[in-house]
């Protein structure tokens, strides 16, 4: 079984941001050379998130209404997590998107359904933030 291990990094300009990252998935899962086996991508920061879903700006704009009714930004005072930082909602946030996908490899590409593609979730942004991909198989 063969191994292998990228770390990618984010720095997005606003606060919170859905990024398309599939493509940077691909180059990976094309220099591993694995071309039967799982990739896992995960986000190394408890405010981000990793998820799968359509990319389509609606439902971005979706995403961003259905978790501000969730977890608001503001007022910071609200949460008691909000004291040293003001990222409580992030947390939230990045609970409900998710940490990490698992996604089978088989003949070299990725095992999609028809619409999948897989998204760096930022809820805390304006600062340097790292995803592990790590794929393992033959």
């Amino acid at each position: 079984m063969n191994s292998y291990k990228k770390e990618l990094w984010f720095n997005t300009d606003t606060r919170r941001a859905y990024i398309n990252i599939t493509p940077k998935i691909k180059e990976c899962l094309k220099e591993s050379g694995i071309r039967e086996g799982l990739l896992l991508c995960n986000a190394m920061h408890i405010t981000s998130s990793i998820f799968i879903n359509d990319d389509e700006s609606g439902l971005h704009i979706d995403f961003e209404r259905f978790l501000e009714k969730l977890a608001p930004e503001k007022p910071y005072e609200q949460y008691e997590h909000n004291g040293f930082e003001d990222n409580a909602d992030a947390h939230l946030k990045r609970t409900v998107m998710g940490r990490e996908v698992v996604v089978g490899v088989t003949d070299g590409k990725l095992d999609f359904g028809p619409w999948e593609q897989i998204f760096y979730g930022e809820f805390d942004g304006k600062r340097n933030k790292r995803v592990l991909v790590k794929i393992i198989g033959e």
